[in-house]
């Protein structure tokens, strides 16, 4: 089976709703208000099966008044049924509805001509005349114009036909985690909360576990219904029912969206790609406006950048203090109420007021980076945006602008709006070219990595400058410190290529593989005489500045040269206090052989080990934690066991 869903448009009491019936045999008006006053007020929903194709209608106002009910309806359409009454001709609804339609790129759709039986051949010939000319340069220019009677009859086989040749035209790309756009909300008696809505992309079955956005609500599907039917699954570019655990109906309102969880981010600004309509007043910077996505509609304000038409590469591009009609251009939309939306939507402007509708466009980055927007460097970016073709393009622009942070996948997934697996599928492609680098669930651009490595040798360089004596740069310094470049597992992945390269050499400190530590006659003769002291000192060590005036050196010289020894082990700190190894390996043999000459388990307390070894209290408790750490001896309250 095909499905199709079909949208109507067209201005009231042209008679959308009656030919909607006519074709389908259920009145789309279902409201006690809309029965009474004769117009469709809010969605109206209705079908029919012709062969193995079924064409369901959303049937919307055409009242001005609820022209946000019919954006919220012609989001998820595939194909427009414009009305315009042969007795009426085009009108002012006619021509909105028909914007919108536009501004939602919806390019397919049949023109009904509709109460024909009221006008005679020349009055027809002249409506017909004018839709044409309605239709203009725009997708419809060539769609079929039918003229149709509800009373007589006349014409409604041929908009059958029409119908479904529209339907045959292929399905609209469905691809991307599941989400369904809010139309509707409401309970059935032992069934309990039901939403309604087009699937714009996935597949929904029952017992999977979504989420509600923009509240990130967490639901269960209980069931699912196409066309009054109950169903196993359903996919992308049905009208469904489903039927939701979890959530009671006051806490769904039209504009949320059932996602699979995970798959989307919820934004209060986002870039995109505007057309303003050549009748619309001019469009200023800073602009409230009302903001329809979807089912939703959020207030919002207009940042402009300039003309979608400057150049690459524009030194000083003039930015806009508004958009002249007609016009296009790039804008950062900052909508008060959060939204869930990704790369590709469309989405409708209407001025605040009076509320009509002036603009449209394409989201070209749902969730973009902190910086200036009106800048040369933004507007780069944002014609790159609008210039990518396709998955990849789009991938490549956004993981070079996280730079040396890169950009996590599931990140890029939901701005992206595709699957995790289409997601993988161009990576490797990518990869396999050498356009981009996957380090563990981040991906980076090979440019941005030549810079953090770059940044690191220069860091490391010009640590050894000021410590040549030091073994190297302290791995977490050179993190601290190129943290507002490169993220931890990017700069871990450069030092691993670097060292695979045999360029540096990393432990804890990062050196470069040709740095040597070299010292100068007064140095040397520091170091080796240090050495001696503390050899001949024992366990009764000095401190630095006695140690420089036993050797003769400056406090600061000796203090380097006590550094050196000890990281080459030469003498070992214990605690505040520094002892030459030998010393101390001669103490655990000392304690060792105690126990060999003891017949019982040997104890030894502080008083013992001072009155022992000769040392006083300042001496003994380090040396006595330094046996304990080296699993000489194991502290039993006051007193140490020699293991």
């Amino acid at each position: 089976m095909r499905d199709v869903v079909i949208g109507t448009a067209g201005h009231v009491d042209h008679g959308k709703s009656a030919l909607v019936q006519a074709l389908t045999g259920t009145d789309p008006d279902r409201l006690q208000e809309e029965k009474a006053r004769g117009i469709t007020i809010d969605l109206g929903f209705a079908h029919y099966r012709q062969g193995d194709t079924t064409i369901a209608f959303v049937d919307v106002p055409g009242h001005e008044r609820f022209v946000r009910n019919m954006i919220a309806g012609a989001s998820g359409i595939d194909a427009v049924l414009l009305v315009v009454a042969a007795d009426e001709s085009v009108m002012p609804q006619t021509r909105e509805h028909f914007d919108i339609c536009r501004l939602l790129d919806v390019d397919r759709g049949v023109v009904a001509l509709s109460k024909c039986d009221l006008v005679d051949a020349e009055m027809l010939e002249l409506v017909r005349l004018e839709t044409e000319e309605l239709l203009a340069g725009s997708g419809l220019e060539d769609a079929p114009i039918v003229p149709v009677s509800v009373r007589s009859g006349a014409g409604l086989e041929q908009l059958r036909a029409a119908l479904a040749a529209v339907a045959e035209a292929p399905p609209r790309a469905a691809d991307g985690p599941l989400r369904l756009p809010v139309d509707r909300a409401f309970t059935v008696r032992g069934v309990g909360t039901v939403v309604t809505g087009t699937l714009v992309a996935g597949e929904v079955r029952a017992d999977m576990e979504l989420e509600v956005l923009p509240a990130g609500r967490r639901v269960k599907v209980r069931g699912v219904q196409v066309h009054g039917r109950q169903q196993e699954s359903a996919g992308a570019g049905r009208r469904v029912a489903v039927n939701l655990h979890g959530i009671d109906v006051d806490e769904l309102r039209r504009g949320d969206m059932l996602a699979a969880r995970g798959g989307f981010d919820t934004t209060r600004r986002f870039d995109a790609a505007v057309a303003l309509l050549p009748g619309a007043p001019p469009l200023r910077h800073g602009a409230r406006v009302r903001c329809h996505h979807g089912t939703a509609e959020a207030m919002a304000r207009i940042a402009l950048s300039a003309h979608k038409g400057v150049r690459d590469g524009a030194e000083d591009p003039t930015f806009l203090t508004a958009l002249q009609p007609g016009g296009g251009a790039f804008a950062r939309v900052r909508v008060e109420a959060p939204l869930a939306l990704t790369r590709g939507d469309r989405f409708v402007l209407r001025a605040y007021s009076p509320p009509v509708t002036i603009a449209g466009g394409e989201v070209l980055d749902p969730l973009p980076p902190r910086g200036r927007f009106r800048s040369p460097r933004g507007l780069a970016r944002l014609r790159r945006l609008a210039g990518a073709e396709g998955e990849a393009d789009s991938l490549l622009v956004m993981v070079e602008e996280g730079g040396g942070h890169g950009v996590r996948r599931e990140s890029l997934a939901r701005r992206l709006g595709v699957s995790p697996a289409s997601l993988d599928r161009t990576v490797a492609a990518l990869e396999a070219g050498e356009r981009v680098v996957a380090i563990g669930n981040r991906l980076a651009a090979p440019a941005a990595l030549r810079v953090a490595k770059e940044a690191l040798l220069d860091l490391i360089a010009r640590f050894h400058a000021a410590q040549p004596l030091a073994p190297g740069l302290p791995r977490e310094e050179a993190r601290e410190r190129l943290s507002r470049g490169a993220a931890p597992a990017v700069l871990d992945h450069v030092v691993a290529g670097l060292v695979a390269a045999g360029t540096i050499v990393a432990t804890d400190h990062l050196a470069l593989a040709e740095h040597s530590i070299e010292l100068s006659p007064e140095e040397t003769r520091t170091r080796d005489s240090l050495a001696e002291l503390y050899s001949k000192a024992g366990l009764v060590s000095p401190d630095v500045v006695q140690a420089a005036e036993a050797v003769g050196s400056p406090p600061e010289q000796a203090a380097r040269m006590l550094e050196l020894l000890v990281r080459d082990g030469t003498l070992v700190k214990v605690e505040a206090l520094v002892f030459h190894k030998e010393c101390l390996d001669g103490l655990a043999a000392a304690v060792a052989q105690l126990k060999a000459q003891a017949e019982e388990p040997l104890r030894i307390d502080v008083g013992t080990f001072k009155a022992r070894f000769g040392v006083s209290r300042k001496y003994a408790l380090p040396l006595l934690g330094y046996l304990d750490r080296t699993r000489v001896t194991r502290r039993v309250g006051n007193e140490r066991l020699v293991l």
